[in-house]
């Protein structure tokens, strides 16, 4: 019992400690973070490289490119165009406060009209303040919830190009790569899954 106990708690320490990350170099199989990609012909494929809030832009679109090299290899062709490349940024915010539920984020800003926040609360402490009874000079009277004091924001990023592959030596154009170089340049940069 005592071995289940433990085994438990480092399974629950090591799931903690791969949330305090950002995301490593893999396939977004099970999860939607990590590389994706849709094959759209025999040599045009679209790819994607999704971040958790923890992983910069820079490290989303390094990623992107890595695995349009790495997937130009793998189908035997030597180099890769950008036809199309985009990175959209996620914003929420999260409320940070010791009495705020994460479980019900944003609950009081999207409630108000049912819930204590509501305009027709009334504030038994109000006195002296001309306006509406239900009105107080600090705003409306909350006592069952308190919501969060402070907001923080996370950003996560979603990097997505079209890339069309070609054999033979890489034409002169900025928009080509040479998927063997790609790969030689930015191995160093590229941090996997630990095992």
């Amino acid at each position: 019992m005592k071995r289940l106990t433990l085994a438990a708690a480092f399974a629950c320490l090591a799931l903690l400690g791969a949330c305090a990350t950002s995301t490593p170099y893999q396939p977004a199989a099970g999860t939607d973070r990590g590389y994706s990609e849709q094959r759209i012909e025999d040599n045009r494929y679209q790819v994607q490289f999704a971040g958790n809030s923890l992983t910069d832009r820079k490290t989303v679109e390094t990623y992107l490119l890595y695995r349009a090299a790495e997937l130009t290899k793998q189908n035997g062709f030597d180099h890769f165009r950008v036809v199309r490349r985009d990175t959209d940024a996620k914003t929420k915010r999260i409320g940070e406060s010791a009495f705020y539920d994460p479980f019900y984020d944003h609950f009081f800003l999207n409630y108000r009209y049912f819930g204590p926040r509501a305009a027709y609360f009334r504030n038994p402490y109000r006195r002296f303040y001309p306006g509406p009874s239900y009105a107080s000079r600090f705003g409306y009277y909350d006592p069952f919830w308190v919501g969060p004091a402070d907001y923080r924001e996370q950003t996560s990023y979603l990097a997505s190009a079209e890339i069309y592959m070609g054999k033979g030596p890489k034409p002169d154009d900025v928009a080509y790569f040479d998927a063997g170089q790609v790969l030689v340049n930015l191995t160093g940069s590229i941090v996997r899954p630990e095992a």
